[in-house]
């Protein structure tokens, strides 16, 4: 845990300054740069795209910054893409591409910077951008025996017209495999899988024998075009959305979605909201790990301690209906803070169930300490190294169980939490004990930082109204329950949301998912799986 302290402490001395002297000095007249904006700290515009890949590279590895996400925007006349990047301990640099709207390809920076891979796919699905050199488009969020081709629905001019949609199903649509070895087979998991998660998702195991050479995950089965939807819709209506489409970690991206709003705004929310949503996000944290360790225990058939962490996970659920008026903390945040006060009184209610959940964590997390057979599943088994971990972006618990440190709270502090004392959890064998040990270990700074904010508030308002019409666009972050979460907001004169994008910690973290799963055996994909807790809900949005 120290070495990854340390190795934070270390990345965090490369400043902005150092960013930006290596950058310009380098690219010179193919790179500008702009002021701040957007809530980034260092902005460029690109005068050539084809220094993009370039750029990209040495953003993420020679300089050591974090692939935030890639945000595509269809302004009238032009394309507008934002390469976002991340500074530990300094902020975020965003690097923006601007194209006329005839052009229908973008350099593709996945040879430079891998982590990219799935938002390149993503956009090039929504929008039609073809990415050049890019190893694999097409069938990604857009089905193909659903979707044809070419209907891009982020499009401006998209229409939803039965003409448009209407499609046979195409019988003739087969998944790429890729072992072709004598006696290879590929066996099918779901798309109806009930492994712990109830969601829509399908694995294409591929093998010669009893070991998975290749996993390849296929998602996006429920998309739901939130992002579609949004456009065009006032922003307590997006907020709705927002908090919604994934509803096991609604305050995180809820929160994300806000600060966009309240940048937006120039809003800074006051002393006592910023702690409430401190309290209220670690309360989420905590439950989410712990429902995440009960799934652990169940898929290695531990009935019991599966047994005895639901019922805890049903406890903390209770407790935030009773504080909240919500199992899943929906309607609480709003632009400008939240959208109803709590006495102190009642929130110390409230950590008492966490501080009960907390005793019975440390119960539970010794006497699994000491099982072998349990040990036996977790240890070695869907290892991660910590190279693989940073080539692939990983965020959240499984970056940080592969010597990945980065959690928001600390790195980009937001909500007050850089007034706030707590640790953040990192372990460096990257296999599945690991990330148990993470979950575990960030349940309880969780509590501890539940108290903090409690014993901090003092009397005021919990919410700034964000009136008046505020053309403009930011980026709003979270330290969600599975990792890093950024929401992109666009607002125009009239007030209404011209563009939404959020970017998940599960949609980060699923394109790195076959590094654990790919040369174990066939019985240990689904303690894998669980000891990775992803979600796909969080990427059918």
């Amino acid at each position: 845990m120290g070495a990854c302290s340390s190795s934070m402490e270390e990345r965090g001395r490369t400043t902005l300054n150092d960013v930006a002297a290596a950058i310009e000095g380098r690219f010179g007249n193919d790179i500008s740069r702009t002021p701040a904006s957007h809530g980034c700290a260092l902005t460029y515009s690109l005068t050539k795209p084809s220094s993009l890949p370039a750029v990209c590279r040495s953003l993420f590895w020679d300089c050591g910054c974090l692939l935030g996400g890639i945000i595509a925007e269809e302004q009238p006349g032009r394309w507008q893409m934002h390469y976002v990047f991340l500074l530990l301990l300094s902020g975020w640099i965003d690097v923006v591409l601007t194209l006329p709207i005839e052009t229908t390809t973008v350099p593709s920076i996945v040879a430079e910077v891998h982590a990219a891979d799935w938002h390149e796919r993503e956009i090039e699905d929504l929008f039609g951008i073809r990415f050049e050199n890019h190893p694999r488009l097409g069938d990604f969020v857009l089905h193909d025996q659903i979707w044809h081709e070419g209907i891009d629905p982020m499009r401006r001019n998209f229409s939803a017209s039965p003409a448009q949609l209407g499609k046979q199903l195409d019988l003739e649509w087969q998944p790429l495999l890729v072992v072709g070895d004598p006696g290879s087979f590929a066996m099918p998991v779901g798309p109806v899988y009930t492994g712990g998660l109830g969601e829509s998702l399908h694995f294409l195991l591929e093998t010669v024998g009893e070991d998975v050479i290749r996993a390849i995950p296929r998602l996006f089965y429920n998309y739901r075009a939130v992002e579609k939807i949004a456009e065009g819709r006032t922003v307590p209506d997006a907020l709705l959305l927002a908090e919604r489409f994934a509803a096991t970690s609604a305050f995180a991206h809820s929160l994300a979605f806000c600060q966009a709003v309240e940048r937006i705004h120039s809003v800074e929310v006051s002393a006592r909201a910023a702690l409430l949503r401190v309290l209220f996000c670690e309360l989420e944290r905590l439950r989410q790990h712990v429902a995440a360790i009960s799934a652990i225990c169940d898929s290695t058939a531990l009935a019991v301690p599966a047994a005895q962490t639901s019922i805890i996970t049903e406890q903390l659920l209770r407790a935030s209906g009773i504080l909240a008026g919500h199992r899943y903390l929906f309607g609480l945040n709003v632009p400008g803070g939240l959208s109803r006060d709590f006495k102190t009184e009642e929130c110390r209610k409230l950590l008492a169930s966490a501080d009960e959940a907390e005793r019975e964590l440390r119960v539970l997390e010794k006497r699994l300490r000491y099982s072998s057979s349990f040990l036996d599943r977790l240890e070695d088994v869907g290892v991660v190294k910590g190279a693989n971990a940073r080539d692939l972006n990983l965020v959240g618990p499984i970056g940080r169980a592969s010597g990945q440190h980065c959690d928001l709270r600390k790195a980009c502090p937001y909500s007050g939490y850089e007034r706030l004392t707590f640790e953040v959890p990192c372990e460096t064998e990257g296999d599945g004990y690991a990330r148990l040990r993470i979950l575990f270990a960030e349940a309880a700074q969780s509590v501890r930082l539940m108290h903090q904010a409690v014993d901090a508030l003092e009397p005021g308002p919990v919410r700034i109204p964000c009136e008046g019409n505020h053309p403009g666009a930011a980026l709003g972050w979270a330290e969600a329950p599975r990792g890093a979460t950024l929401h992109w907001v666009s607002i125009d004169e009239k007030g209404l949301v011209e563009r939404y994008h959020a970017i998940t910690p599960s949609f980060n973290n699923w394109l790195g998912f076959f590094m654990a799963a790919e040369n174990f055996a066939f019985q240990d994909f689904p303690i894998i799986l669980a000891t990775w807790g992803l979600s796909a809900t969080e990427c059918d949005r």
